[in-house]
C-alpha cells in the first residue's frame, strides 16, 4: 500500500502519539531504531515540546493582560476630565500599549496552537508508517531465517534418525560377534582376549 492510500485509510483513526506509549519504544528493544525512525522521532518531540512551551507562554500571557487591565481599570477610575495627573495618564497609554502588545502575542500563540495539531498529526502518521514499514521488513528477515533454521533442522533430524540407526546397527553386530567367539572359542579364552583388547584402548587413549 501506499503512502497516500495508507493515509487515506487512517482517516477516522485515532492514532496514540507514539513517541508517548512505552510499548512503540519496545519495538526497537532488539534491533534499535532506523535513522529515519529516530529523525522523525525528533521533530514529533520538538513539535510536542514547543505546543507545551506556547500553551504556558499563553496562560502567562492571559495573567499579564488580566493585570494590566486591572491597572488600566483602576487608573481609571481615580481619573476625571477636571483632575487629570500627566503620570496617570502615561501609565494608562503605557499599559494599554502593553495590552495591544500582549494581545498580538497571543494571536500568534493561538495560530501556532491551531496549527500544531495537524503537525503533530501528520509528524505521528509518518512515524506509523516507517515504524510498520521497519517493523514488517524485521518480520520478513525473522521469518525467512527461520525458515532456514526449520530445513537445516529437518536435516539434522534425519541425519540424526540415520546415526541412530547405524549406531544400533553397530551394537547388534557388536553383541553378535561376541555371542559368535564365545560360542566358538569359549569364555576363557575370552577374558583372556578381553584384558588384552582393554590394556589396548586404554594405551590408545
Amino acid at each position: 500500500m501506499k503512502e497516500e492510500e495508507f493515509r487515506e485509510a487512517l482517516k477516522g483513526h485515532n492514532v496514540p502519539v507514539l513517541i508517548l506509549d512505552p510499548k512503540w519504544h519496545r519495538l526497537f528493544a532488539i534491533h534499535g531504531k532506523s535513522e529515519q525512525i529516530k529523525e522523525i522521532e525528533k521533530a514529533l518531540g520538538s513539535f510536542l515540546a514547543e505546543q507545551g512551551k506556547i500553551n504556558q507562554e499563553l496562560k502567562d500571557l492571559k495573567k499579564l493582560k488580566g493585570t494590566l487591565l486591572d491597572s488600566i481599570r483602576r487608573n481609571m477610575d481615580g481619573a476625571s476630565e477636571e483632575n487629570t495627573d500627566p503620570l496617570q495618564t502615561k501609565k494608562l497609554e503605557e499599559n494599554s500599549r502593553l495590552v495591544e502588545d500582549v494581545n498580538e502575542k497571543m494571536a500568534v500563540c493561538e495560530n501556532r496552537l491551531l496549527e500544531l495539531p495537524h503537525i503533530i498529526q501528520d509528524t505521528n502518521e509518518q512515524l506509523m508508517i516507517a515504524s510498520m514499514d521497519y517493523c514488517y521488513e524485521k518480520m520478513r528477515v525473522n521469518e525467512r531465517e527461520t525458515e532456514e533454521i526449520t530445513e537445516w533442522i529437518n536435516e539434522v533430524r534425519v541425519e540424526l534418525k540415520k546415526n541412530i540407526i547405524k549406531k544400533q546397527n553397530r551394537e547388534i553386530n557388536n553383541r553378535e560377534i561376541y555371542g559368535f567367539m564365545h560360542d566358538i572359542f569359549g569364555m576363557q579364552i575370552l577374558d583372556l582376549f578381553d584384558i588384552e583388547y582393554e590394556e589396548e584402548e586404554d594405551e590408545e587413549e
